[in-house]
């Protein structure tokens, strides 16, 4: 017989100010509005696996565990988490944005005001595999046909990947597993006329492409797999270089499934549809920044954008919680 299984990736901004911090917060009694609408967000998203962008790290995964003890005595339990160390906030020891002082959050591996802050976690209601891969340690002067200035100050030790980039085995019940290529990069913006994070944006998606297409020194992923995650950039509109996440959305490998949401706004300036919005940013409105992409193997039910009406109970929610919406496909498996 078969079943559904619902794939979410969810920026839910669970980043606190300094180390810890976001553990206490979860640890309180009475959680803040923002975790707490985190939780109701999550619960009404009722994801069997969920990556989330935007969430500290710490080495014993504390945080995480709180967050998944919290969601369980909501009624959503994910008895199966895994978070790995981010690039944001690793020293380099260089200066990376020339201002003559060291140590500063442009000057960490990835932008990071301390390490492990806004990385990557994944709740699962399956079994996680031991097979996974970690290609965070990949770095960039290393993918074939990259954008990183010749010049810059970091390039031979620079990682490519400004949070990480992981191929997480999910468990199915059949015995096979699901691949997760999960991944979070960085905003093409927040530079100077270098453009180096719109060229290191670009590349952390042409990664996927490079691994698809077998031109990196790891074997190609076998379906069925997810891409999902943070790309940072709409294929349409805002600021970045747009190949290479248009490209991503038209490979044979994998499906677009066009996730919509009943989002009620209009962007008359804007190229894209704003149904297929993810976020939404003071001054430039809807984009698009998150997707899902299953294999091409896979057969697909359903496909959205969490955007309730206005009236509903769960917009409240949405809002306190992260300029970001949940995205998400149902997979039916045999």
């Amino acid at each position: 017989m078969a079943e559904t299984l619902r794939v979410a990736t969810y920026n839910a901004q669970l980043s606190a100010a300094g180390p810890g911090l976001l553990l206490q917060d979860l640890r309180k009694k009475n959680l803040p509005p923002q975790q707490s609408a985190v939780i109701a967000v999550l619960v009404a998203l009722d994801a069997d696996v969920v990556l989330l962008t935007g969430i500290d790290y710490d080495a014993r995964a504390e945080a995480l565990s709180a967050l998944a003890a919290r969601l369980a005595a909501a009624g959503q339990p994910y008895p199966y988490h895994l978070a790995l160390r981010p690039n944001t906030g690793i020293p380099t020891g260089r200066d990376l944005n020339g201002n003559g002082r060291l140590g500063e959050p442009r000057d960490a591996m990835g932008w990071g005001r301390f390490p492990g802050e806004g990385g990557m976690a994944v709740l699962s209601r399956l079994p996680i595999g031991d097979d996974l891969r970690d290609f965070s340690g990949f770095l960039w002067a290393d993918l074939p046909g990259n954008l990183m200035p010749d010049t810059d100050p970091a390039r031979d030790i620079q990682r490519l990947h400004t949070t990480g980039a992981y191929d997480v085995p999910i468990k199915l019940r059949d015995g096979r597993s699901l691949r997760l290529l999960a991944y979070y990069a960085s905003p093409p913006v927040f530079d100077g006329p270098e453009d180096r994070n719109g060229r290191r944006n670009h590349d952390e998606t042409a990664f996927w492409l490079g691994l698809l297409g077998q031109k990196l020194p790891f074997p190609a992923p076998e379906p069925p797999f997810v891409l999902l995650g943070q790309s940072n950039l709409d294929p349409a509109d805002g600021d970045g270089r747009h190949a290479a996440i248009r490209a991503m959305l038209a490979h044979p490998s994998v499906q677009d499934p066009a996730p919509q949401g009943p989002h009620g706004r209009t962007e008359a300036n804007h190229q894209g549809d704003p149904a297929f919005d993810t976020a939404l940013y003071a001054g430039l409105g809807g984009l698009r920044v998150d997707i899902v992409l299953p294999s091409a193997d896979l057969n697909v039910a359903a496909s959205g954008v969490l955007w309730p009406p206005t009236d509903d109970a769960l917009s409240d929610s949405l809002a306190t919680a992260s300029r970001h919406r949940p995205v998400w496909v149902d997979l039916v498996l045999p």
